[in-house]
């Protein structure tokens, strides 16, 4: 029973549009209403009629410690004793400032911010006054952030709800982006020996999940540093979600290539808003007050926000649980995919570390045109189905699903006796 949950959504739709403050948590693409919850502990969430859910969801990928770790809690609890926020700065912050230069050997320096799309946008307004160039390489169905340069065929959220950019955003803004396919690099580096004089940066999640999880082919990257490299175009690397969700760092310390920029978010703020973009010193010195590129915020560096980032940062340092949380999420897409192969469904499972996805098609997908073969009508269906087993996945075709440390054996098998049910009905 969900009376209560509809009741909230009915009211909510008349003051907040669509009834929610992200699209996407609107269920549109899925049907029914959206889940209101009211609490969650460690690998579950609890909605306003009383109904637990296992939470692949993990509020869009930052839960990695799980929904209310004490450790978290605890420390969120000690920093709102001495008050909520100054406007002025405080030590915490430049123990995560240390602490993130410390994790990306890329960044020189770093500036913390309240969002993922407020550091997008501060990188991009960054590589175009370092390098006096206005045009911006991205890649199809990779999203960093709503701001104006970057929603064209921007994957998750606008795939989600069928619209391919967004009105009010100008045509001359939109003129300035190039968008190229993901991990074609034969694509990317002809257009660079075309049009890179004109190019400030190029921005790229090196992990894709915003299309659903989409890992690298070999060798795009490492095309990516050399061009850009020998353009004097900025290479921006988006690690609002891989940051710390894949290693201790970034997928960069992986691949073993340092970009010119880093944009981290998500985990960084252990559940609150927390963001940042770091990287070069010679790009970085550019920022008021040292420099003439104007960027500011009152909350940037909230004290609540950064104790809770620090400590879980500092959870993940000492527990190193990434090697266990891959073990774990390879054993339960193996399992997946054995479901859905016994039940006779079309499944791809995507997986890289902790996050993973299940495409409704039968091909490889290895970027946006692929990802977007995927049958999200059944897609739909199976989602609600898994709702009705108490399982909770990303309400939509085209995004990530995600392990915490609080996935223990127990739950994985709740949620695959839930698959099986549902896979079933399919």
């Amino acid at each position: 029973m969900r009376n209560r949950c509809d009741q909230l959504y009915e009211k909510a739709a008349g003051l907040i549009p669509g009834g929610v403050n992200s699209p996407v948590r609107a269920f549109r693409a899925v049907g029914g209403n959206p889940l209101f919850i009211s609490r969650a502990s460690g690998a579950r969430v609890f909605d306003c009629d009383g109904n637990a859910y296992v939470d692949f969801l993990s509020s869009w990928g930052p839960m990695i410690l799980g929904h209310a770790h004490p450790g978290v809690v605890r420390a969120i609890a000690e920093a709102a004793k001495d008050g909520t926020g100054y406007g002025l700065p405080t030590e915490r912050e430049v123990e995560m400032a240390e602490t993130l230069v410390a994790a990306f050997p890329s960044m020189a320096r770093v500036r913390l911010v309240s969002s993922g799309t407020e550091a997008v946008m501060s990188a991009i307004r960054l590589a175009r006054a370092f390098t006096g160039r206005d045009g911006i390489v991205k890649f199809e169905g990779c999203y960093h952030g709503h701001s104006d340069a970057l929603l064209a065929k921007a994957g998750s959220g606008l795939a989600t709800l069928g619209i391919p950019g967004s009105p009010g955003v100008p045509a001359a803004f939109a003129e300035l982006t190039a968008t190229l396919p993901y991990n074609d690099t034969e694509a990317f580096e002809a257009f660079l020996e075309r049009r890179g004089d004109r190019i400030a940066a190029v921005i790229v999640e090196p992990v894709a999940g915003n299309m659903g999880v989409v890992p690298p082919a070999p060798g795009f990257l490492e095309s990516l540093r050399k061009r850009t490299a020998e353009r004097g175009v900025v290479l921006i690397f988006d690690e609002v979600i891989t940051g710390f969700r894949l290693t201790y760092g970034g997928w960069q310390n992986v691949a073993g290539i340092d970009p010119d920029l880093t944009c981290l978010g998500k985990i960084i703020g252990g559940g609150l808003p927390v963001a940042a973009f770091g990287g070069k010193r010679e790009i970085m010195e550019m920022l008021a007050p040292e420099g003439p590129v104007y960027q500011a915020g009152t909350l940037s560096g909230n004290p609540l926000a950064v104790a809770a980032g620090l400590a879980a940062l500092k959870i993940l340092k000492e527990e190193e649980p990434y090697g266990e949380l891959d073990r774990r999420s390879r054993m339960l897409c193996g399992e997946l995919s054995g479901i859905f192969r016994e039940a006779g469904v079309s499944v791809t499972v995507n997986r890289m570390g902790s996050m993973f996805t299940l495409f409704f098609q039968a091909g490889e997908v290895r970027d946006f045109a692929t990802a977007s073969r995927s049958d999200t009508d059944r897609f739909a269906r199976f989602f609600r189905g898994m709702l009705r087993e108490g399982v909770l996945l990303p309400p939509s075709q085209f995004e990530a699903a995600f392990l915490s440390t609080a996935h223990e054996s127990e739950i994985l098998e709740r949620a695959l006796e839930g698959c099986r049910a549902a896979a079933r009905e399919l």
